[in-house]
């Protein structure tokens, strides 16, 4: 017989595929106690030192930002350009290696710093252009989509139920910030007329949060759903 997942040849006597572990069932036979075709020995997965990942990481990120301050300061004599590319090195490094340095790192704090460390990138931004666009632009909108992402972080990890009426709420919520978000663009940068393009992700964000709360109280639908898509 084969195994119904893998399709990998069985033994009359196996009970679960040597390969992929599914369970065999053919109810029309009569499993014989006998020997399997492979042996029972599984290989061990190997084991990866955390702390080893973890220097390995933070050399990839700490080499090209001493090259990159290194070749700024050696052309130019003090930091012009290079502090545009350790900016955005911190920022890679705050959201994919810093969480790996804790044992049970906790979204609803690596969120908020994550978004903390755009601000202050692009505050350097600001800063060093001699631009006048980070408190009335950068920071409202960064600060909003963090809080929003935070907030949803923190009720789907503290919250047992509900998910679909946070990942709806989060949708149309995201979806409402559009239009403020363009009418910041519209006065930070003093565009000559208001194009009014938030209203289309205004549009699909609100409709997608609406579909996924209504999921959530029509359960019927939810199962049909469900059963559609394999969830």
């Amino acid at each position: 017989m084969y195994c119904i997942n893998c399709g990998v040849k069985l033994a009359d006597s196996e009970k679960r595929c040597p390969l992929c572990a599914v369970t065999v069932f053919h109810p029309e036979l009569d499993r014989p106690e006998g020997e399997a075709l492979y042996p029972p020995h599984h290989n061990p997965a190997p084991q990866v030192s955390s702390r080893g990942l973890q220097i390995v990481l933070t050399t990839a990120f700490l080499l090209p930002l001493l090259i990159t301050l290194l070749c700024d300061l050696q052309i130019n004599g003090l930091v012009t350009w290079s502090g545009y590319v350790v900016g955005a090195l911190i920022v890679g490094y705050v959201a994919l290696v810093l969480p790996i340095w804790f044992r049970r790192p906790n979204p609803v704090i690596f969120v908020p710093c994550f978004f903390v460390a755009v601000g202050l990138y692009l505050l350097y931004i600001n800063l060093a252009t001699g631009g006048s666009w980070f408190m009335s632009f950068a920071f409202p909108v960064v600060g909003g989509i963090g809080l929003i992402l935070t907030a949803v972080v923190a009720l789907l990890r503290y919250v047992r139920r509900g998910k679909l009426y946070i990942i709806g709420g989060a949708a149309a919520a995201l979806g409402a910030f559009m239009p403020l978000t363009e009418y910041l663009i519209y006065i930070t940068f003093q565009r000559p007329r208001f194009v009014g393009w938030s209203l289309y992700p205004l549009t699909a964000l609100v409709l997608l949060g609406g579909m996924l709360i209504f999921l959530a109280i029509h359960r019927p639908a939810r199962e049909t759903m469900e059963r559609k898509f394999f969830i």
